[in-house]
């Protein structure tokens, strides 16, 4: 008869992995009725850039859901700007956002450049669109869901 012989290991020390980023950008809530892609276009023609849609965004939730949620990107060596819709492709009313500190923003502005004023020159070219009702800039630093935007 074979004899089976067991080894209890010693229990392991767990170690907590920290990561710190470095948030070199600056977001803004935007308020407008547009769709996505009209909000694109008109901020494309106000500022001359080239907002291009961009494949979802999928983001992980709480019980290991997940959703996903339009943008738009234009990037050049020096500047970057996103824009990203703050409620998921498949809404449930009250139930999922980009940034769920700030539910009533429909839209996310991400900026990020070497120069200082490029975010409030993008800022104040947004607010004179017409259908945008309010612009206004988000500390990123202090909210719990910057990690989203870490991609």
């Amino acid at each position: 008869m074979a004899s089976k012989s067991f080894q209890i290991a010693p229990e392991m020390k767990k170690n907590k992995l920290i990561v710190e980023y470095d948030f070199d950008f600056e977001l803004a809530g935007v308020i407008s009725a547009l769709k996505g892609y009209k909000l694109a276009w008109e901020i494309n023609r106000k500022l001359g850039v080239k907002l291009v849609r961009q494949p979802d965004l999928p983001v992980g939730f709480k019980k290991g859901e997940e959703r996903y949620f339009s943008f738009y990107a234009y990037e050049t060596p020096l500047n970057r700007l996103k824009l990203f819709k703050n409620k998921p492709i498949d809404y449930e009313t009250g139930k999922y956002f980009l940034v769920p500190e700030f539910p009533r923003f429909d839209f996310i502005l991400l900026t990020a450049s070497e120069d200082n004023n490029f975010t409030s020159m993008i800022l104040q070219t947004i607010k004179e669109i017409p259908s945008v009702e309010l612009v206004t800039p988000i500390a990123a630093g202090s909210l719990k869901s910057r990690s989203n935007f870490i991609f």
